[in-house]
């Protein structure tokens, strides 16, 4: 709901921003590794479904800085 909303072509989210929007914390694989951001459609990464919907696809996931830009 929170991308849908954003009019942005770009959103830069840091990984606590995520953890907020969610009132959960990311799971400590999305902090280790990139596959995890990829923008999967089919299988088990049933979280990028869920900007996919949202008209996004992950960019420029950072695992050092904790930033990941979600684009339009």
């Amino acid at each position: 709901k929170y991308l849908a909303r954003r009019t942005e072509t770009v959103v830069r989210l840091t990984f606590a921003k995520i953890d907020e929007i969610l009132s959960d914390t990311l799971p400590r694989s999305a902090r280790l590794y990139r596959p995890w951001w990829a923008n999967e459609k089919a299988g088990t990464h049933v979280h990028a479904r869920a900007w996919l919907g949202a008209g996004r696809r992950t960019a420029n996931v950072d695992l050092t800085a904790q930033t990941v830009d979600f684009v339009r």
